[in-house]
């Protein structure tokens, strides 16, 4: 019968009011002699246990006082959450320390460790965007936020986690392509995992935060694994052949452009050269044009010294002195111009093949 019903006197009735005296002695006398015969086996005496009835009330009073004593508190660790249930229903939350409650059975507490990182582990096997297959490990580190929505508001929360989890990496993982989920955007998909996964929790109302995410291993099973590895040889085999042909076209192009650019202003001078001397040579030709208009044949005569300068000068001369006898030639200025162009083809050469060795060198 409860303390607190409703009624007159402010809502508080005392369960014995109306009962008189003798009906508390009556029973009193019948548990005593219950005792009695329990401990020494039967009998109704008067010098039974506990020695009349008042013995009876202080065992019983001795009784509930150590109950209240001993079951009216409890003691809430630092890292736990304690949940307070009275009569089986969600009344609180205790903090650490030392809290105040009813007594068993009316308010029990259940500890909820708050403060130690839970972890689960699983592995998948799925198809990636691009159709290809991948076998991943993954593991999901979380802690409990809410004890109460952790406790009553599903049935086997980390369990529930645990198929969110794998439902989240399935996801995200689907939707991506083979060469993005072994390259360098590994960190990218395991963000993107714990975002929509808290996602998930939080509508499930479960109370639990994720605080890490990691893919262990990201391998094609083990039925595919050696098409994959000829593969992936044959991408980085690929990759090997487009890296030396850019190194080559790298070393290649610049030099190509250069002496294209050396030939194009040697053909810009020579036309430049050759316009000025044509030019040079038209003007020359109207001036002795009109010098042989004025003078012809001191012109022609003038021109015919001068031509014949031009030849003898650029020939060995010889002059014979030996009046018929015979007579040694010797063309030492045509020897020494011999030896002066072999002399120069040779270093030539010798500038050629250093520059070559350079080059193979580098």
């Amino acid at each position: 019968m409860a303390w607190n019903e409703p009624g007159s006197g402010g809502g508080k009735r005392d369960p014995w009011q109306g009962k008189p005296p003798q009906d508390i002695d009556a029973w009193l006398k019948r548990l005593r002699d219950g005792i009695n015969r329990l401990f020494r086996g039967g009998g109704s005496g008067g010098g039974g246990f506990g020695g009349g009835s008042r013995g009876i009330t202080l065992i019983v009073l001795a009784f509930v006082l150590g109950w209240l004593a001993l079951d009216s508190w409890t003691v809430i660790d630092a890292r736990q959450i304690g949940v307070v249930l009275r009569f089986g229903q969600f009344n609180r939350v205790m903090t650490s320390g030392l809290n105040l409650k009813w007594p068993a059975p009316v308010e029990r507490v259940i500890r909820v460790d708050a403060t130690t990182v839970k972890q689960v582990s699983d592995e998948v096997r799925m198809l990636t965007r691009d159709e290809n297959i991948v076998l991943i490990d993954f593991n999901v580190q979380y802690q409990v936020t809410d004890a109460k929505k952790y406790l009553f508001d599903a049935n086997q929360p980390d369990e529930t986690l645990k198929q969110a989890a794998e439902s989240a990496v399935r996801q995200v993982i689907g939707r991506s392509a083979m060469d993005t989920i072994l390259s360098g955007h590994g960190s990218e998909l395991v963000g993107e995992t714990k975002k929509l996964l808290q996602s998930t929790l939080d509508s499930y109302g479960l109370g639990l935060l994720v605080t890490e995410i990691n893919f262990q291993k990201i391998l094609p099973p083990p039925e595919v694994k050696e098409a994959f590895d000829d593969a992936n040889n044959a991408g980085n085999n690929q990759q090997q052949f487009v890296n030396e042909a850019q190194g080559y076209a790298a070393k290649v192009v610049p030099l190509a452009r250069g002496e294209a650019a050396r030939i194009r202003a040697a053909a810009e001078g020579y036309k430049a050269a050759q316009i000025a001397t044509a030019t040079g040579e038209a003007q020359r030709f109207a001036l002795i044009d009109a010098q042989y208009r004025a003078a012809p044949e001191v012109t022609r005569k003038r021109l015919y010294l001068e031509t014949m300068q031009d030849v003898m000068a650029a020939n060995p001369k010889v002059i014979d002195t030996s009046a018929g006898k015979n007579m040694i030639y010797l063309p030492l200025d045509k020897l020494k111009s011999d030896l002066d162009a072999a002399t120069a083809a040779a270093a030539a050469s010798a500038d050629d093949a250093k520059k070559n060795a350079k080059e193979n060198s580098q």
